[in-house]
């Protein structure tokens, strides 16, 4: 009389058991994305819930960062690494050089499909153009970060968090080359920079336009970049322990040499003028610069306007003064990619070369 009893036991196991099983299956069939940290607002803390500025930043580690969005299991199978812990306006080449070893090995791992890397806001697009250029796979790479600290109504990290993870683990991102993401927005990290100082909506690309969007739990990609980044470049700091010294010079009205002589005499093996209009020279400020390239100084003439194309010869005889020209990479940019270019040629035609590739 207990046999119909054990056999609805019995078909309650194996119930469950399939069930179990089912669920083993989806989240084995997830992506697996490596979170790494660095700190930044995103990983921040203010003293009351309605302190958006003033607060203090790189407070909270990766597992808490994780924790807080209990729904990107749904999505991925995340882990996480705390690689730094800085405000990134603290961030530097010996920082840039660690994180970059760092992805390039976990990405050639064949359990890594996707990695993101929460970030301070201040330099997020520096650090992802450096990596743009370095690092050596087709996966996705996403950088992130958030204008609001963790403890603030209305806090825009959890979201953006989500949202790069479900592009991280996205086949869609595949062979984008490095993004940024933040306000529901997807950009290519050559083309993308900081707007605002405090809104939510600070990172565009002003010129040329983003990606795409996350929206309905999928990343949307509308163009991409053209550019030769990743896998394409040339550039590969696996056995590097420093990088060149490269400075950037700003121009304004009734400026002088003072600040490019001091650079030079400090050692700069580069430098990028970041000009005003289409990267003009100043009458004062030609000698210097000329001098020090004549003294061996690679100079890169950029723009402080921060959209456009420097013209070769146009506001300068570039191949007079044996100088480079930007294109449309912003004196931020422009710097990164000429201490890359410094790792291998002093040549500038090859660098110029570089600068119309990159």
């Amino acid at each position: 009389m207990y046999l119909k009893p054990m056999r609805t036991l019995f078909a309650l196991f194996l119930c469950l058991f399939a069930l179990a099983a089912q669920a083993q299956t989806a989240t084995a069939k997830l992506p697996r994305v490596v979170i790494l940290a660095t700190g930044g607002t995103i990983a921040g803390t203010g003293a009351t819930s309605t302190t958006t500025v003033g607060y203090t930043a790189a407070t909270v580690g990766v597992d808490a960062l994780i924790k807080a969005v209990p729904e990107l299991q749904k999505v991925a199978q995340v882990s996480g690494e705390q690689v730094f812990q800085i405000a990134s306006e603290n961030m530097g080449n010996e920082q840039w050089l660690l994180l970059a070893k760092r992805v390039n090995a976990l990405l050639a791992k064949p359990d890594v499909d996707g990695i993101v890397i929460t970030h301070g806001t201040d330099t997020i697009e520096e650090t992802a153009y450096f990596l743009n250029l370095v690092v050596k796979s087709r996966k996705p790479v996403v950088v992130v970060g958030a204008m609001r600290p963790s403890t603030a109504i209305s806090a825009d990290g959890p979201i953006n968090l989500y949202n790069a993870v479900l592009t991280a683990g996205s086949q869609e991102a595949v062979g984008k080359g490095v993004l940024v993401v933040l306000n529901d927005q997807i950009n290519a990290a050559r083309e993308v920079t900081k707007t605002n100082t405090v809104t939510t909506d600070t990172f565009k690309s002003p010129e040329l336009g983003m990606l795409g969007y996350v929206v309905g739990n999928q990343p949307h990609f509308y163009r991409a970049s053209t550019r030769k980044h990743t896998l394409e470049t040339e550039f590969d700091v696996s056995n590097l322990t420093a990088l060149p010294q490269v400075d950037i010079a700003y121009s304004y009205a009734n400026v002088g040499p003072a600040a490019i002589n001091a650079l030079v005499a400090a050692g700069a093996k580069g430098l990028v003028h970041a000009g005003v209009g289409d990267g003009s020279l100043p009458t004062k400020v030609r000698p210097a610069l000329s001098s020090a390239r004549k003294n061996g100084v690679v100079i890169v003439r950029s723009s402080r306007v921060g959209q456009g194309i420097v013209a070769r010869n146009g506001e300068a005889n570039d191949d007079e003064l044996d100088f480079v020209v930007s294109d449309t990479l912003n004196p931020q940019k422009a710097r990164i990619l000429l201490m890359l270019a410094l790792t291998k040629t002093t040549s500038t035609k090859d660098i110029q070369r570089m600068f119309s590739t990159y």
